[in-house]
């Protein structure tokens, strides 16, 4: 698919900057037998390799529903890529992920189940693919349903920890509201950031990391009915530092998406905003504009992430798409 006005559509001219002369919609892999391109989107640029986790199927031989890890292998481009199903068990119900460690590891975010915790999971970038709990608890109480992940350069990580485990059936009743959260490695401090979500979900730093963007998807349950009165949007909050500790304080509506729920979210190295919707990818300025969208058919997007030199990998359910751009780069990997 080559740049059509139906896929990339504008609504402010400071688009045109992001899409460069000639942006391009490539379909790279489709899977028709169950939704492989779901969540996370992590890319290993000294691999060429994108780690994906699928949305929920059934899982025939277990007799439950279950998500499926997989590798995609990229190449240079000469082949198509190559999806590698991984070991996947030991991460329950895997959503969000990041990159950890340079390129040795992917911090996946476990959802949980009824016998194992959610929190966050480190997993090897090489086979055998090895998996350790990092951290599955506040204190004691068990979180819920851990969603989405992001590390910060000082080697914090923060973190979403929405109810849909629950909501969905697989999780027992909430032990704690839903709230943000940042864990210290170092020391192994975990702390509450931020509250007052219906279902905090993505998040991600600005490039200076001086502003936190969460995205709040209670317009959708976990049984996926909607609910138009509850929250589809994106909040900015800044990050301040009190007694040499930081917090989350001037909390700011930044952005409601129109169509579907606003779920992972990323900055390009200028402070644009980017978040998988129902229609796509939609794109602010750091100002909170609407500049753009580029849409992809069926089901939107619930997360995506940049590769290199402008490139995107769009996760579209059954479909993986590579979208190129022209001047944008991910402030995540900066490349």
């Amino acid at each position: 698919m080559t740049a059509q006005s139906d896929t990339f559509i504008v609504h402010d001219d400071r688009f045109h900057a992001i899409l460069g002369p000639n942006p391009t919609c490539q379909l790279l892999l489709e899977k028709n037998d169950y939704p492989f391109a779901h969540e996370a989107g992590v890319f290993i640029a000294s691999t060429n390799d994108l780690f994906i986790t699928s949305n929920q199927f059934p899982h025939i031989s277990a007799g439950q529903k279950t998500i499926q890890i997989s590798r995609v292998k990229l190449g240079d481009g000469t082949a198509p890529p190559v999806l590698e199903e991984l070991p996947s068990e030991t991460v329950p119900m895997a959503n969000g992920g990041v990159n950890y460690k340079g390129s040795t590891s992917v911090l996946f975010c476990g959802q949980g189940s009824s016998n194992l915790p959610s929190g966050l999971y480190e997993m090897s970038t090489s086979p055998p693919f090895s998996t350790n709990l990092v951290i599955g608890d506040f204190y004691g109480r068990p979180f819920n349903s851990v969603n989405d992940v992001v590390v910060h350069s000082d080697g914090s990580i923060w973190f979403t920890d929405p109810v849909y485990g629950f909501e969905q059936g697989y999780r027992p009743p909430p032990s704690l509201p839903s709230q943000v959260y940042r864990y210290e490695p170092r020391t192994g401090g975990i702390r509450a950031m931020a509250d007052g979500f219906g279902k905090p979900n993505g998040i991600c730093f600005s490039p200076d990391e001086k502003t936190v963007y969460i995205t709040d998807t209670a317009r959708m349950s976990g049984d996926f009915t909607t609910d138009d009165h509850k929250p589809s949007s994106i909040y900015a909050f800044d990050v301040s530092v009190y007694h040499g500790e930081p917090f989350l304080t001037n909390r700011r509506l930044f952005a409601m998406a129109d169509c579907g729920i606003p779920d992972g979210i990323k900055c390009d190295l200028q402070g644009n905003v980017y978040s998988g919707c129902g229609d796509g990818v939609n794109v602010w300025s750091p100002g909170g504009v609407l500049l753009g969208r580029i849409r992809v058919p069926d089901a939107g997007v619930a997360n995506f992430c940049f590769g290199r030199d402008g490139e995107m990998f769009l996760l579209n359910e059954y479909k993986l798409w590579r979208v190129q751009l022209g001047a944008a780069r991910g402030a995540l990997l900066g490349i």
